[in-house]
């Protein structure tokens, strides 16, 4: 991946000092419904919609959805879930389009509608409109370590590390680890957790891009120190004796937002009604896999070759909470299972949103003079969320009155207030910002 320079990269005062303006492409393609919901009592336009996913855990609701006959339910049975090679073959097939052999809409990492839509990581940067429609879950990434670390000491806190770390680089030897897509949410993670012990991502690491399914076996090959993935790659990383998860991202942020649903605009402008029916077949099955009974059959569900193609037990124990962390720590009802309905995990708050642009901003992947709030606007539609949720009969109380919220703070003691990204980026140490 190419890093930020201080010579590509906008001050931190001229993000300080602010702007107004929002992306003009963004603006121009975007064509808002009228009143914010669909026609009520109108069946699907279409019967179908092809929607990617890569194999990790968090793409649950979409499998349970298929496997399930959910999307069948709400009146799209031809709905396809679609497995991904890696988060730069979802990006490209959401650029062609389901009409084009691409896809309509993906499980994708929360960042990534944001940066499609603005340009920043699409060919010659041409934007392509999309929008995040519902979030998957919370929770249950993993910071995982090669297994020559193993009695450094580190967990939570990343700490001994670092010094471990400047000394390979003095012997001539790179530090490598691994993330699955420039500013998405791995990448944020494992930034995050780095900087927040004196380790800059910047200049005491080199970063690279793996997809998640390739971590366990370049991990094996000893190509990376440490890298940050969903399940089950890190409890299959445990499983294999290869590594070890030092936290889960759970423990640097409880309650969390990890991936979400992502739709092309012009998907959604033509199929209001097919829309609102994928919604609720999602919705249903976050519920269903949300319950602890159904966590074993999930979890062989999703083993499937056609799926992960991986052990079910690769996949259950940290489904359930019980976490083996490979360094002689094991704990079980953690609280820190991933979450998929409960608490409001499916509700897109735009708070959440705003917190990963304001990190692409810190480490360069989005301009300093964004405007958050507005390209928050853009393309988060919580609303179509509320509309699906309502004519699912969600209870009122199950149903977030604000779409924020509120501060939200990290194991390192700092504090993000949506209202205020540049006070939370003024109070941080390391950054790409000059």
């Amino acid at each position: 991946m190419t890093r930020p320079t201080t010579t590509s990269l906008l001050t931190r005062r001229a993000f300080l000092a602010g702007t107004t303006a929002t992306a003009a492409t963004l603006v121009a393609a975007k064509t808002l419904f009228p009143s914010g919901a669909f026609a009520q009592g109108a069946g699907p336009e279409v019967t179908g919609a092809k929607l990617g996913f890569i194999a990790l855990t968090d793409a649950a609701p979409l499998i349970v959805a298929r496997e399930k006959g959910l999307f069948a339910k709400h009146g799209v049975p031809d709905v396809e879930v679609l497995k991904q090679a890696s988060w730069g073959a979802t990006r490209d097939n959401l650029v062609l389009g389901g009409a084009a052999n691409g896809i309509d809409g993906a499980h994708i990492l929360t960042p990534m509608p944001y940066l499609i839509s603005t340009g920043k990581v699409t060919q010659n940067n041409v934007p392509l409109p999309m929008s995040i429609v519902a979030r998957l879950n919370y929770d249950s990434q993993g910071l995982s370590v090669a297994q020559e670390y193993k009695d450094v000491g580190v967990g939570l806190d990343a700490g001994p590390l670092k010094e471990v770390f400047a000394a390979r680089k003095a012997s001539g030897k790179d530090v490598t680890v691994a993330m699955t897509f420039p500013g998405g949410t791995h990448d944020l993670w494992i930034r995050y957790w780095l900087a927040a012990a004196g380790i800059d991502p910047n200049k005491d690491v080199t970063t690279v891009v793996v997809p998640p399914p390739q971590m366990v076996a370049n991990m094996k090959v000893g190509n990376m120190d440490a890298f940050c993935v969903g399940e089950p790659w890190n409890e299959q990383l445990v499983n294999q004796g290869i590594g070890f998860t030092a936290a889960t991202t759970g423990e640097l942020w409880k309650g969390h937002p990890e991936k979400a649903l992502g739709l092309r605009n012009d998907f959604i402008e033509a199929n209001p009604n097919a829309v609102r029916a994928i919604l609720m077949a999602v919705m249903e099955a976050q519920q269903w896999a949300d319950d602890f009974a159904n966590k074993e059959e999930m979890a062989d569900i999703l083993s499937k070759r056609s799926w992960f193609n991986v052990p079910a037990a690769d996949v259950l124990g940290r489904l359930k909470g019980d976490i083996n962390y490979g360094n002689g720590r094991v704990e079980t009802a953690t609280g820190l299972e991933m979450k998929f309905w409960k608490g409001g995990v499916s509700y897109p708050f735009k708070s959440h949103d705003a917190w990963f642009l304001t990190e692409d901003i810190r480490w360069g992947y989005l301009p300093a003079e964004t405007d958050v709030k507005a390209l928050v606007d853009q393309v988060n539609r919580e609303d179509l969320w509320r509309d699906a949720a309502k004519t699912l009969g969600v209870a009122a109380a199950d149903i977030p009155a604000s779409s924020s919220r509120g501060p939200e703070t990290f194991f390192d003691g700092k504090v993000f207030d949506p209202e205020n990204p540049s006070a939370y980026l003024e109070s941080l140490a390391i950054t790409a910002l000059g």
